[in-house]
């Protein structure tokens, strides 16, 4: 999540006009499978090497950040705990203000150009060695 709104450019915007249609049209694709997704879980934008673009929902505590292949960008948390309270039953209007205000594009960027070069993208826990509870060293630097 982001702290400021912000909207995708360059590369991965592009490929969201290649993939969807538009920002517009992603959006909707968004909702669409958010709201498909039964129960808790999680809702992710991911990409491969190629630059292809894909909207999955995981259930549950599964995490698309073991999917070979695929690179997570966004990710959205389905769980009931995550909008209830603003929201109440309202799925729908939790994930389109979701995606408008707190998708963090810079981030997504950063990842999809790691994912579609020889960079490396942001992976939890950043290092093989490093404990799944120990805080990534990049946020301690902020």
């Amino acid at each position: 999540m982001a702290p400021v709104r912000s909207s995708p450019i360059g590369a991965l915007r592009q490929a969201i006009d290649n993939t969807f249609g538009g920002i517009d049209a992603m959006k909707q694709a968004f909702v669409r499978t958010g709201m498909a997704h039964f129960g808790a879980g999680w809702l992710w934008l991911l990409t491969d090497h190629a630059g292809d673009l894909d909207l999955q929902s995981t259930q549950d505590a599964v995490s698309a950040l073991s999917f070979e292949g695929k690179t997570p960008l966004l990710v959205c948390d389905l769980w009931e705990h995550a909008y209830y309270l603003d929201h109440q039953n309202d799925r729908a209007r939790f994930l389109e203000g979701w995606f408008d205000a707190a998708s963090n594009w810079p981030f997504a960027a950063s990842q999809f150009s790691a994912a579609t070069s020889d960079g490396e993208a942001w992976r939890y826990p950043a290092n093989a060695g490093e404990s799944a509870f120990e805080p990534h060293r990049e946020l301690e630097k902020t």
